[in-house]
């Protein structure tokens, strides 16, 4: 394949989360990776976070496993690019990636998602989260960060999102953690999918040498 991945500044995420995410925000990244075609010319993007949620860090392997868990937040490509593209990105960035270490990623029911890019990759699926609604926040936040004692009338509905797990380590440490894992492991979902437009232009790309 004519394409290279390579760890990039956060800062070079930005147009891509804001303009071609359906999520139109950008979240908390530790890690962001580039994807790059063989004009060394930026691609796509795909960034690892700590989730939002620190219940979810401890939920899922323990309290004492919870510092390793991260989010694969965001995955962001360019239209028209070959088949198996985003399967292979994914599985070079978490290559990249420290270890040990423990992803969790959700494919949204809400777009018609079924999580494909994270089944071809042999990730571990878990079940689906629950329906459920939010305070409704101004643009670009999370519904987490919210100012307390304000207006919790307006809420915004957030759909079932499948939910995935991949262990990073050597084969001790993958096994290890598979054994603290307290979720169910569950067959993988099936489905229509329908991908998002990602069609909007970014006006700056910036090749890395």
């Amino acid at each position: 394949m004519d394409y290279t991945v390579k760890q990039i500044p956060n800062n070079h995420t930005k147009e891509w989360l804001l303009k071609k995410h359906y999520a139109k925000r950008i979240p908390s990244i530790s890690y962001a990776f580039g994807l790059f075609d063989k004009e060394n010319v930026l691609q796509g993007v795909c960034t690892f976070g700590k989730p939002a949620s620190n219940s979810l860090c401890i939920g899922v392997c323990g309290e004492s496993n919870s510092h390793l868990v991260y989010e694969l937040n965001r995955l962001c490509v360019n239209d028209g690019l070959p088949t198996n593209t985003l399967s292979f990105f994914v599985a070079q960035s978490l290559q990249i990636l420290p270890t040990p270490l423990v992803v969790v990623s959700y494919a949204d029911s809400g777009q018609n998602h079924h999580g494909y890019i994270y089944q071809a990759t042999n990730w571990i699926y878990t079940g689906a989260t629950k329906e459920r609604t939010d305070i409704a926040t101004a643009e670009g936040t999370h519904s987490r960060h919210y100012k307390k004692g304000g207006d919790y009338s307006n809420r915004k509905f957030r759909s079932s999102k499948h939910r995935y797990i991949m262990f990073l380590g050597d084969k001790r440490e993958r096994k290890n953690l598979m054994s603290e894992l307290n979720y169910e492991i569950q067959e993988y979902p099936k489905g229509n999918n329908k991908r998002y437009d990602a069609s909007a232009e970014i006006n700056v790309q910036i090749p890395l040498i």
